[in-house]
């Protein structure tokens, strides 16, 4: 059994392994045994790979090899040790070609670099984008301005969650925040959103910016959506489910290629940063998706969720031909 860390729930892996497993636990007498090959895994996926590492069957013997852990991937004396710490003695690995490969921060994410070359296997070996890259897409220059066209993303909830709003300028993708509502520290359990907060900060919006699409995700408010719909337009407000997972893996790859190619920018804001880099990857068969660390994690990534909303919002704002419309002129006689 190869590549392991790809065999989860989702993709039926875990149903064919317990298959095979059970087959060889029957004739083990006869000599039955299987093996598996695998990378690092990531600990939210509870991949194949996993459960095996983690099982306490003494009929099976566990054996890897992993690098130190937090190397400084600019390193590249600290890097090439970690590289042969992992690799052991694979005498036939290109050390040089992989250390080229993880310094490509193009198209080797940091997160990538650490699980699948080092064998890190960590919670944060996953992350979605490293402080690194995100903060290579900050800029302190051209700020967002009053009646800028841009588009906005939404996803709310009531209680556990937080509830966010991210803008992004049309013309050049910068991302923005427009509002978060965040369970304090020192609230109780039956700490709520303030709605009619959020209700503002969205005519706010609309109010201050050209508003050309805005995308929310629904669950909990169907009905706000449904009037934000009639009040600004229903050419303008959309849904958009996150859960519906070959849309949101399209969106999310879009966000992430716009960072690396240096097509996005932020201005730093400490909130949307912080989600963002909270944010860890989950495969599935149509891409990769984003999550929090661990259900009952207090990191919240609502933030990220929005910014990639609002990112889908532009691309679609820009492909519907609403950068370049016309504006509508006066002449008095």
């Amino acid at each position: 059994m190869d590549e392991t860390h790809h065999w989860v729930e989702s993709n039926h892996g875990v149903y064919v392994f317990e298959t095979l497993d059970r087959n060889v636990r029957k004739t083990s007498g006869a000599g039955s045994r299987w093996v598996q090959t695998t990378n690092a895994f990531n600990p939210t996926e509870n991949s194949v790979a996993q459960r095996v590492a983690e099982s306490t069957s003494k009929s099976r013997l566990y054996d890897c090899r992993e690098a130190q852990r937090n190397i400084d991937l600019d390193d590249e004396e600290a890097l090439l040790a970690g590289l042969k710490e992992a690799y052991g003695d694979s005498y036939w690995v290109d050390f040089s070609g992989l250390v080229d490969a993880i310094q490509d921060k193009a198209t080797t994410p940091a997160s990538v670099a650490y699980r699948f070359y080092l064998n890190n296997i960590a919670e944060g070996a996953d992350g979605w984008m490293s402080k690194e890259e995100w903060d290579g897409s900050f800029s302190d220059s051209d700020p967002i301005s009053p009646g800028d066209q841009i588009s906005v993303g939404f996803d709310g909830s009531l209680r556990g969650d937080s509830t966010g709003l991210v803008g992004c300028r049309l013309r050049d993708g910068r991302l923005f925040l427009l509002g978060l509502w965040e369970k304090p520290r020192e609230a109780g359990p039956d700490w709520e959103v303030d709605v009619l907060s959020v209700e503002a900060a969205v005519k706010r919006a609309f109010e201050t910016y050209s508003v050309e699409w805005m995308y929310c995700d629904p669950p909990y408010w169907q009905e706000p959506i449904g009037r934000w719909s009639l009040q600004y337009g229903d050419d303008k407000v959309f849904e958009f489910w996150t859960n519906r997972p070959t849309r949101m893996a399209n969106a999310i790859e879009r966000f992430r290629t716009a960072v690396s190619t240096g097509d996005l920018s932020h201005d730093g804001n400490e909130h949307i940063t912080r989600h963002v880099l909270n944010a860890v990857t989950r495969e599935v068969p149509q891409g990769l998706l984003i999550q929090k660390n661990s259900p009952k994690s207090k990191k919240k990534i609502d933030l990220a969720v929005c910014s990639v909303l609002a990112f889908e919002a532009r691309a679609d704002a820009i492909a519907d031909g609403r950068l370049f419309k016309r504006r509508r002129r006066v002449a008095g006689f």
